[in-house]
């Protein structure tokens, strides 16, 4: 798939965040749902902060401030189908879990359109990064800046499974 394709496919997964925000009263949007884990709030705190710090590696990356590592194939094979493994609980990071907040409508809103700008911004840098310049992620290893592009639709999709998730459950 294309930089552009993938660039595309975000602004039409992070369009439905937008409507699905919409639609949330603020009371819901903060609750805790029956199924525990995280709220609404919560999920949007989460998936624009780690986006936004996505966007900041995919910079690095792109800018020739990485490293010349390998891509682990798993990790190719994940970037390649689209998806994160089916059935698999995945534990967020600390480092990332500590930053996670409960936020009001309007701040997810912000972070939504503070990463639509970012993600603008970093864009046209994409076509001329080096393919072995990466910078690590947290669970993933070295990714270079392509391959961060597809690390955040793929991640935006997963977080959306969850919104879906969540809905069900109240």
């Amino acid at each position: 798939m294309t930089a552009a394709k993938i660039k595309a496919s975000i602004h039409k997964i992070v369009d439905a965040y937008k409507s699905k925000l919409s639609h949330y009263s603020e009371d819901i949007f903060q609750t805790t749902p029956p199924i525990a884990g995280w709220s609404y709030s919560e999920v949007y705190s989460h998936i624009f902060d780690s986006s936004l710090l996505s966007l900041i590696a995919l910079e690095r990356a792109a800018s020739g401030k990485g490293e010349n590592k390998p891509t682990h194939f798993i990790v190719k094979l994940i970037l390649l189908l689209g998806s994160l493994p089916p059935s698999k609980k995945y534990k967020v990071p600390k480092r990332l879990a500590e930053r996670v907040k409960k936020i009001s409508k309007t701040e997810a809103l912000d972070f939504i359109l503070e990463f639509e700008k970012g993600l603008d911004d970093n864009y046209t840098i994409i076509a001329h990064a080096k393919a072995d310049c990466k910078t690590k992620h947290p669970r993933l290893g070295y990714l270079n800046a392509r391959q961060w592009l597809r690390f955040i639709e793929i991640h935006l999709k997963h977080h959306l499974k969850q919104l879906e998730r969540i809905e069900e459950s109240f």
